[in-house]
């Protein structure tokens, strides 16, 4: 090894722009030896084995090839990955931990984002002024206009939120001025956190019964389609349904017929098959809101996930606890 530490940043453009400033890549120069290898997402894998021979700590991100079991043979120095997306599943594999390779992620820093898109489209289904505005646009008359949807308060209102990760979290944070009542369904969460967090721990059942459902589910085996025809069925007549997390969860085609119903309203932000096709029956629904899986991408987003990975980097080399640290026992849940 060197007297500076070698970094290595494995993300290819135009991500790497989007999430690493020029301030941040100065920081990681001003920290260490770093290489940034040019190259899409194979060409940068195809480099892993040179790469990582000499890397002792790898940053990386939306693009980055796999650190599959047996690179990290070849890696002896490697101490940190330092993941500045969120899921790390496809890019660091369990041995990682088990060679004692200290992994961190910016889940955190995107659920900022995903949480304000959440009560977002949580208002925009109580209040619907899109349809509003539409309709002005379109037909111009005011009375029709204001006379689309009367719309609710959010205060008072039951939400029920299915998974209790990094985003749901925080989505109770925003929801606790409404004096809204919460129920949770996730088998994970333990009573003393449920207690710390304010929010009633529940059935699946009573969950989708609330008056505004939102999934959080991560994307594990267990949670494939836990959301089938039944569940769907239990979604209250007049309800918002709200899906920022991933379409895994969900069985798409009972969603749809209960869409093709009228009985309640949903905001997607995500599909089983990205992008929408041009053809999906989702489209032609007035009682479901669209978004390209756009809730976790805002510019600031961006640039937090690479500065908040050059600020783990940091702490690790000064050896300071880090602050979006991966155990081992959180994987196996992990989406």
């Amino acid at each position: 090894m060197t007297s500076r530490p070698s970094l290595l940043l494995l993300m290819p453009e135009p991500r790497r722009s989007q999430v690493f400033a020029p301030e941040a890549l100065d920081r990681l120069r001003a920290l260490g030896d770093l290489t940034v290898p040019e190259g899409d997402t194979r060409t940068l894998a195809a480099e892993l084995p040179r790469l990582l021979r000499r890397a002792e700590l790898a940053l990386t991100g939306w693009g980055a090839p796999a650190l599959r079991p047996e690179l990290l043979g070849g890696a002896p120095v490697l101490r940190l990955i330092a993941h500045s997306a969120g899921s790390i599943r496809s890019v660091v594999p369990v041995e990682a931990f088990e060679r004692g390779i200290v992994v961190c992620h910016a889940a955190d820093v995107i659920a900022e984002a995903v949480c304000e898109a959440t009560l977002l489209l949580i208002l925009t289904g109580l209040r619907r002024f899109h349809e509003m505005d539409r309709s002005l646009r379109t037909v111009g008359g005011w009375r029709e206009a204001s006379s689309l949807h009367f719309g609710h308060q959010l205060a008072g209102q039951t939400v029920g939120l299915v998974g209790c990760g990094y985003v749901a979290r925080r989505v109770i944070a925003l929801l606790k001025p409404f004096q809204v009542r919460i129920l949770v369904y996730d088998p994970y969460l333990a009573d003393v956190r449920s207690a710390e967090l304010g929010v009633v721990r529940a059935s699946l059942e009573d969950v989708l019964g609330a008056d505004i459902v939102s999934n959080h589910a991560p994307v594990t085996p267990e949670t494939r389609h836990m959301l089938g025809a039944r569940e769907l069925a239990l979604v209250r007549d007049g309800a918002v349904f709200v899906n920022t997390a991933r379409a895994w969860a969900i069985d798409q085609e009972a969603l749809l017929d209960e869409l093709r119903t009228g009985r309640f309203w949903a905001a997607l932000d995500v599909f089983e098959s990205e992008p929408l096709p041009e053809d999906s029956p989702l489209r032609g629904l007035e009682n479901v809101f669209l978004t390209p899986h756009r809730a976790g991408q805002t510019v600031e987003t961006y640039l937090k996930q690479g500065s908040a990975m050059v600020d783990e980097v940091e702490r690790f080399l000064l050896g300071q606890p880090l602050r979006y640290t991966v155990l081992l026992e959180q994987y196996g849940t992990m989406a």
